[in-house]
């Protein structure tokens, strides 16, 4: 049963349509993820959840309640923001405690509580300082503490990591997703960064131009995408326009032989870039081939990354492994990859 209905959600400012027909169910408990670039709707969809801006058209129902109409005071959501939005003059654990003051909770239970998030966020000897003492990887978590100490019923995050570095981001992830699992509240998480979504959520909305474009868990859009936005915007991926007809695959100079393809007229064809082998030698055991010339070797320390040109226009990426070393630029080579693996797009 769904916690979070959001039925048929429209939204407009003056001429300009910026949602159009947003349908979503989320499961109580469930880590959801709005990923889509800038100007995609994810924030304004996002806004409307936390009723700080109303719906042009459409329902929002939690639980089975309709709450479209509901003030944001009065939806016991917390927010998490982008810039924290921490008071400064007050401590670490005045901060926290503020959401339960403004309740008028009992000065034992806001004590307890905020001793508990304090232990949650692993911040408990940083208590008695201020924000602009603590890195922002400490004041993001001050500020999650805070969202979740009056134990919301539902946590919306936006892009509350962007501001912070690669390795910060990556370990806040893990600590955010560590909570959710512990607390078992509902998250809901804003970001245009796709690692970030995959990494954190059970389902992920791919948004575009004010719609979604699929819903579902990280491996169902990066094995299966919708379309050719999905396939493009999570993870990358090599992208062939041209004709099928008949399971016979034609782009340019690029014939592929695709049997059991159900496909006909004008697709695109995809693959991932770790579904490719750069082989030196001839291709055996039914692999599909295509000659090609290594443009560019990159080591990353994980992996090897090519790009390797077929033909004149075309253009592969190409993930492999570095351990012996790279296949030196300029290496004539075949494009080795198994046809069952080619998803044809509209």
């Amino acid at each position: 049963m769904s916690f979070i209905e959001i039925q048929s959600v429209n939204k407009h400012y003056g001429a300009v349509q910026a949602l159009y027909d947003v349908s979503l169910s989320i499961a109580k408990g469930e880590f959801v993820t709005l990923l889509g670039p800038s100007g995609s709707g994810k924030t304004t969809l996002l806004k409307i959840l936390a009723g700080f801006d109303p719906v042009t058209s459409g329902t929002i129902r939690m639980a089975g309640r309709d709450i479209t109409s509901v003030p944001p005071e009065r939806r016991n959501f917390g927010l998490v923001f982008q810039g924290y939005a921490l008071f400064p003059h007050m401590t670490v654990a005045d901060n926290i405690a503020y959401p339960l003051k403004v309740r008028r909770r009992p000065r034992g239970e806001i004590a307890e509580q905020v001793r508990a998030m304090l232990d949650l966020v692993q911040l408990g000897k940083f208590a008695n300082r201020k924000p602009q003492e603590l890195s922002g990887g400490q004041q993001q978590r001050v500020a999650l503490a805070r969202a979740l100490v009056f134990r919301p019923d539902l946590l919306l995050l936006d892009e509350p990591m962007s501001a912070l570095d690669k390795k910060l981001r990556f370990d806040l992830q893990e600590e955010l997703r560590d909570i959710h699992r512990r607390l078992g509240t509902t998250f809901i998480n804003v970001t245009h960064d796709q690692e970030e979504a995959m990494h954190m959520s059970d389902s992920i909305a791919v948004m575009n131009h004010g719609q979604i474009e699929q819903f579902g868990p990280a491996f169902t859009l990066y094995r299966q995408p919708a379309n050719r936005f999905v396939a493009g915007f999570v993870g990358k991926s090599n992208l062939l326009e041209g004709r099928i007809a008949q399971g016979r695959f034609q782009a340019g100079d690029i014939v592929l032989s695709l049997p059991g393809a159900a496909a006909e007229g004008r697709v695109a064809l995809m693959l991932r870039p770790e579904d490719v082998e750069l082989a030196q030698a001839p291709v055996e055991g039914g692999k599909a081939a295509l000659p090609a010339e290594v443009v560019s070797a990159t080591y990353t320390g994980d992996r090897a990354i090519y790009t390797a040109a077929v033909g004149p226009e075309a253009r592969f990426l190409v993930y492999g492994s570095a351990r012996t070393g790279l296949i030196p630029e300029g290496s004539r080579v075949h494009l080795a990859f198994d046809p069952q693996d080619c998803l044809l797009l509209r």
